[in-house]
């Protein structure tokens, strides 16, 4: 596996793992979909149960995305390693939209049920910093001129960042929360009816290839990017 961080090696290794990813993410995201539309309305919500299989994924994929991206900052930041850089830098954007879609289909869904748009509830503000995690890492990057000094800084706001993913985990368990708490498998819980469980185990295994493909695909076009800039610099070097 640490044979992968030469960055010729994991060009060479993913170039054909990237379209079986993207067509699995694909099979999976229109299996999941019918499953989702096929399933029988709740009696309590109706039809609007429906967007838990769109707001769960997300949100649990937005925070798995923000883990990728810490632990990259880690290695990027004490090992100085290039391609951990990139692959930090390659989750901001698709675990941002993922966390984004979380939050505006909660708002979606917590409209109807508890009958507002939004709360400052722990889990929902929480979340809300996550996202602000995600646009305040880009946007440093894109700040500063000095790739390495950006890739420094940017390392680090990775790094902290970490220190809200059990806040928004255990949110619901160590305050008193609109939000519901973790219901699928959870212990003393009566989780999910088993109608709900293939669409959302579906959707949930969809929305984890859709992100693998989408960060794997841009660590290729981040490795792919330095190699141009690095080209190019050695030509002005020589002209």
């Amino acid at each position: 596996m640490f044979g992968l961080s030469n960055p010729q090696r994991f060009m060479a290794f993913t170039g054909p793992l990237a379209p079986v990813l993207w067509a699995a993410a694909g099979v999976l995201l229109v299996v999941g979909a019918w499953l989702s539309f096929s399933v029988p309305a709740d009696y309590q919500q109706g039809d609007t149960v429906r967007i838990m299989f769109v707001h769960v994924p997300a949100a649990v994929w937005g925070l798995g995305a923000y883990g990728a991206l810490g632990v990259s900052s880690f290695f990027a930041l004490v090992f100085r390693h290039a391609l951990a850089d990139a692959a930090a830098r390659a989750a901001a954007l698709p675990g941002a939209a993922l966390t984004g879609l979380a939050l505006i289909t909660g708002s979606l869904w917590g409209q109807p049920m508890w009958g507002t748009w939004w709360v400052w509830d722990a889990r929902l503000t929480s979340v809300l910093v996550l996202f602000l995690f995600y646009l305040g890492y880009m946007a440093l990057r894109a700040s500063i001129d000095d790739e390495q000094k950006a890739a420094r800084a940017a390392a680090v706001l990775g790094l902290v960042g970490l220190v809200n993913l059990p806040i928004v985990k255990f949110s619901v368990d160590w305050w008193n929360t609109l939000h519901q708490p973790a219901s699928f498998l959870s212990p003393g819980s009566s989780g999910l009816d088993p109608a709900y469980v293939p669409a959302f185990l579906t959707m949930l295994a969809a929305y984890g290839v859709l992100f693998a493909a989408l960060w794997l695909s841009a660590i290729r076009t981040e490795v792919r990017r330095r190699r141009v800039v690095t080209l190019r610099a050695r030509r002005a070097l020589e002209a």
